[in-house]
């Protein structure tokens, strides 16, 4: 085994250790120590979790693993998520937070991930267009990022889930019905994407992924699924009393723990996530970068939001997971902030104006923070989305049909990057995708 994997590895479980022992002794002296201890563990494992995500795709293919890698990809939001949801099923306090973590994320990927990839993309792109043009000003292709034919299909799932979202504030609930349907149309998305071709070319990875790659067949098998099940039972062991600590801290504190659910948590499970997307930016695969974060959307606006009711009324409580007048806020924001990002990236171009612009309206939710102002923010999505929506009215039949077309596409797992296009070279028509 390679000596960074080694060394990688023995420090992310020491920073798990302590969580380890308090779990296991149940040692708890102060929320906020504890909060500590167990993000920490949260976020080691997680890069584990990914290392080992990214390097199995050598090894299996097909629909099973595109199931098996997409739940393993979000699983330490989906243990915070549902422990909240299972919690509020015998604790009514805890309902508020059932669905904080879900929208502080998305709305994460979306406001600060997407935009982070492009901008890095764009930069590299312009850095070598300079490099070969002798100083020349660089031009369309290091301001715009250009995305394959083939994210259409991820595209067209991401603008059907972004409408059926409005129907949960519209119904003040998330019923257990609604919930199956979420979990019917992920199930649809990896049945569809597992029947789409595969080109054949060979995988690519980068960092510890490429380390465990590199290794022979048994060492490399035995190596990721090793680290996945020691990355999970990290995951899980720390999911409970990490989100405890989260609301425990925010009262100790003076700070709304709302907040910290919201925020706090998802910094913690897409940190990995996030700096993944950013290396292969960094290598010119800005669109293998966008397709890691839009796939991430899909699995979280289905199999978890679906997943959250199921917890709910297996934790004790009813049909429907009830939100309230803050949750639904949080919900209407987030459904028209995805809804302006599909219309964004619909034509398969993504601008770095338009980067800019989702990080000032992202940030902006931060200084408005009452409910009427919530409202008119996410009525600027809408309006925002709707203007580009006419301006490239011809994607969209395109898109909205891809989900339903059966022509064999080159296609990556959900839940990670999608075919790469380098954003220095990337055509304006269909480039020839290739599997990473």
């Amino acid at each position: 085994m390679p000596a960074p994997l080694i060394r990688r590895i023995v420090l992310c479980l020491a920073l798990a250790t302590p969580a380890i022992v308090f779990r296991l002794t149940g040692f708890a002296p102060n929320p906020v120590l504890d909060l500590v201890v167990f993000g920490t563990a949260v976020v080691a494992a997680s890069f584990m979790l990914a290392w080992a995500a990214e390097a199995a795709q050598k090894d299996i293919s097909g629909a099973l693993a595109i199931a098996i890698l997409a739940l393993i990809a979000v699983l330490p939001e989906y243990a915070v998520d549902l422990y909240y949801a299972f919690r509020s099923g015998s604790d009514p306090a805890y309902e508020q937070f059932a669905a904080a973590n879900m929208t502080g994320s998305n709305r994460l990927l979306l406001g600060f991930g997407w935009p982070l990839v492009v901008l890095v993309s764009l930069a590299v792109a312009r850095r070598a267009l300079r490099g070969r043009a002798s100083g020349a000003l660089p031009g369309e292709k290091a301001r715009i990022l250009h995305l394959p034919q083939t994210s259409r299909l991820d595209i067209g799932v991401l603008a059907i889930v972004s409408v059926l979202a409005f129907a949960i504030p519209a119904m003040g609930h998330i019923a257990i019905w609604f919930g199956v349907l979420l979990i019917a149309v992920f199930a649809a998305y990896l049945w569809r994407a597992g029947r789409v071709a595969d080109d054949g070319e060979p995988e690519e990875f980068v960092g510890q992924a490429a380390n465990i790659a590199n290794l022979p067949t048994l060492a490399r098998r035995w190596t990721f699924t090793g680290m996945f099940v020691v990355s999970a039972a990290i995951i899980l062991s720390s999911a409970e009393p990490f989100a405890n600590a989260l609301v425990d801290s925010g009262r100790s504190l003076g700070v709304d723990s709302f907040f910290l659910v919201q925020w706090l948590a998802p910094l913690a499970s897409e940190a990995p996530e996030f700096i993944v997307a950013v290396l292969f930016a960094l290598r010119g695969q800005g669109a293998a970068a966008i397709g890691t974060l839009i796939a991430s959307k899909i699995n979280q606006w289905t199999l978890l939001v679906g997943s959250l009711p199921l917890a709910h009324f297996v934790g004790g409580g009813g049909a429907a997971l009830p939100l309230d007048g803050r949750q639904l806020e949080e919900f209407v924001l987030t459904a028209s902030q995805t809804l302006l990002g599909v219309a964004i990236i619909i034509s398969l171009r993504f601008s770095r104006s338009a980067a800019l612009a989702l990080v000032a309206l992202f940030a902006l939710q931060f200084a408005v923070t009452g409910e009427t102002g919530r409202y008119v923010l996410s009525a600027v999505h809408v309006a925002a989305a709707i203007a580009l929506l006419v301006v490239r009215r011809r994607d969209i039949v395109p898109t909205i049909t891809a989900p339903f077309r059966r022509e064999p596409t080159s296609r990556s797992l959900p839940g990670t990057p999608a075919p790469s296009v380098s954003s220095e070279s990337a055509p304006t028509q269909e480039p020839a995708p290739t599997r990473r």
